[in-house]
């Protein structure tokens, strides 16, 4: 039997479907698996010792997208099962394009568990419902589970994660992030992590971090691979951050992770059963918004944190652990 598996297009999204994944593959034990996706997706993914391919997918580069969806569909060909992760039209074509006997594409709007204010259903069970639709089992959404390898650091060491890919307002300010470390620093050796579109702000924290007179500070912004990302997490003693695909690596690890949100709905995206995790956040009315910038302009959300309350937060939950 043949299985592809289109991945989640963020990495936190497609860390957050491997607790599906692995229900996935424990229905069908012998099945040779494929998996196709956006780089960082395929990447978070490739050491799984049950995916046998990892495909790229460069639709979106030069050209006319149908086509190219046309021509990566020949390329990957047809299986016995596939299915998509994602709900976006070209993710069906790319299926159906493929010719393989069942194709399941993810509908956001055809969660099956109920959803209130109260208690919304997280994205990893939303992930697993999906994927129950798939297999015809009532699998529960077990851990996070991914594969890279643990980098081991010779001192305890916090990592710093400003950065947000979906926009500028789930990011915390740089200053307060430097203000953090450099009060944990007696503790912990910092490191600073962050994409190649994120080395600006993290830059500005290592400024400001050794302007305090802090030195035993290193900046991987932009110099790290996925792999590496995944390892170097894994690695750490404490991980401050906001609502990210990092993030969602260090619950994979069980990493003791504060985790600053604002915009978003932590209920929905937070760490999935990481019992060393510490949400800090405000509960304000217009929060949360959801959206890539505050659309009033005034970024109560993030800017009602203190520096001080995530540093209150990060020692309670080593105290804990």
């Amino acid at each position: 039997m043949k299985i592809l598996v289109e991945l989640p297009t963020w990495l936190g999204d497609a860390v957050m479907a491997t607790p599906a994944l692995e229900n996935l593959f424990a229905a069908y034990p012998n099945a040779e698996i494929t998996v196709v996706g956006s780089y960082v997706s395929t990447e978070v993914l490739k050491a799984h010792p049950r995916i046998g391919y990892t495909v790229v997918d460069k639709t979106k580069s030069a050209g006319f997208r149908p086509l190219n969806i046309y021509r990566l569909a020949k390329e990957l060909g047809a299986h016995d099962i596939a299915v998509s992760f994602r709900s976006h039209l070209y993710s069906k074509l790319l299926l159906t394009l493929t010719n393989s006997k069942k194709r399941y594409t993810y509908k956001k709007t055809n969660d099956q568990r109920p959803m209130t204010n109260d208690s919304p259903t997280h994205q990893v069970q939303k992930y697993q419902s999906f994927i129950n639709g798939v297999t015809g089992r009532n699998d529960k959404p077990g851990p996070l589970k991914l594969y890279w390898p643990k980098r081991d650091f010779e001192r305890p060491t916090l990592g710093i994660n400003p950065g947000a890919t979906y926009g500028s307002a789930k990011r915390w300010y740089p200053e307060k992030f430097a203000e953090v470390a450099a009060d944990l620093s007696d503790r912990f050796d910092i490191v600073i992590f962050g994409g190649p579109g994120e080395t600006d702000i993290a830059g500005d924290i290592e400024r400001m971090v050794r302007q305090k007179g802090v030195e035993n500070v290193t900046n991987l912004a932009g110099k790290t691979t996925i792999p590496e990302l995944c390892g170097l997490i894994a690695g750490l003693d404490l991980f401050i951050t906001g609502d990210s695909g990092p993030m969602h690596i260090a619950a994979a690890y069980r990493v003791p992770t504060v985790a600053i949100f604002g915009p978003t709905k932590h209920k929905e995206t937070s760490q999935w059963e990481n019992p060393k995790s510490v949400i800090v956040r405000r509960d304000l009315e217009c929060a949360p918004c959801m959206k890539r910038t505050c659309p009033i302009k005034t970024h109560e959300c993030m800017k009602e944190i203190s520096a001080e309350e995530v540093s209150r937060a990060a020692r309670r939950l080593l105290l804990d652990n």
